[in-house]
């Protein structure tokens, strides 16, 4: 699993983010969810503001939200989404705002690189065509999700 890391903003954005066991923790979701070494995913680590846009251009939301996930395999209404030829084992870009994932990490008392993991493995399902609209779907989320972290080094 190929995960590559990007951000827009700041370079302080990301600023006390383990970065790597961020990696680890999406390369042990590939293996629980038996995906092909090759796969790549993207993360981007960003603030509010962009994924307030993001969320309002793509979900009709105009609210800053904690992580989107948009999936290379769904029908993208945004170029800037669609594969590039030859990358078939793209799954897709998920977006996590770190202010908020630093105030959700305070709020629950953990510590940031808790949290930051949690939206990025939530994102990585969604990836994958995971919801959590229904309660069945939502149990069903929560419970690979808690394995998937439980598994991560």
């Amino acid at each position: 699993m190929l995960i590559q890391m990007s951000r827009l903003g700041p370079a302080s954005i990301a600023s006390g983010v383990d970065l790597d066991g961020l990696k680890v923790v999406l390369e042990t979701a590939a293996r629980t969810m038996d995906l092909p070494a090759k796969a790549v995913a993207v993360v981007t680590l960003t603030g509010d503001e962009r994924l307030r846009e993001y969320n309002n251009r793509y979900r009709g939301l105009d609210e800053p939200t904690d992580v989107l996930a948009f999936a290379a395999r769904e029908q993208a209404t945004d170029q800037r989404f669609q594969s590039p030829p030859g990358t078939e084992d793209w799954l897709g870009d998920i977006m996590i705002s770190l202010p908020r994932a630093r105030r959700q990490a305070r709020d629950a008392g953990h510590p940031v690189n808790d949290e930051v993991r949690l939206l990025a493995v939530h994102g990585f399902l969604h990836l994958l065509g995971y919801d959590h609209a229904e309660p069945a779907e939502e149990a069903a989320m929560t419970g690979l999700t808690n394995r998937i972290l439980a598994a991560a080094p």
